[in-house]
């Protein structure tokens, strides 16, 4: 007799839970230690930090948000004063770019400094060599997903 996998038994179903478990756990987190941004400002800040002069298509897709959604974070960074953006020609097409400021590199490194500290505080649960091969383990499927889905940010 064939005994079928009921979804909540599978990989798919564990990740997906442990993601909205740690979506939760992140706004709690910056809640409870009053940052001045959120964590979907602070993904975006943290980026394009990394990626000066990213337009905003390219960061919409390093943050899976839609375009709108990557709009309303990036208004409200440069409401702040976090990043500027200004237009620049790509590929012989008009786009927004970004740069971070030195306001936002700030509000980035001290978010940065708090949630390591918030961290490190924590129950280990993992020794470093289990969270390194459970990161690389995480990346490789990742990976794998991504040849698979067709993203249109």
């Amino acid at each position: 007799m064939y005994k079928c996998e009921h979804y909540t038994d599978s990989i798919f179903y564990q990740f997906e839970q442990t993601a909205k478990y740690c979506r939760f756990l992140g706004v709690q987190v910056f809640q409870k230690l009053e940052m001045p941004i959120t964590p979907d400002e602070f993904y975006a800040l943290d980026v394009i930090m990394l990626n000066d002069n990213i337009c905003q298509r390219e960061l919409a897709k390093l943050i899976l948000k839609d375009r709108s959604n990557t709009g309303r974070i990036l208004d409200s960074l440069e409401e702040k004063g976090y990043i500027e953006r200004f237009a620049d020609t790509k590929n012989n097409r008009l786009v927004r770019m970004m740069k971070i400021t030195n306001k936002g590199k700030k509000v980035t490194e001290e978010t940065s400094q708090k949630l390591r500290e918030y961290i490190s505080n924590l129950p280990k649960i993992f020794s470093d060599e289990d969270k390194n091969l459970l990161k690389s383990l995480i990346i490789k499927f990742r990976e794998s997903l991504e040849k698979e889905v067709e993203m249109k940010i």
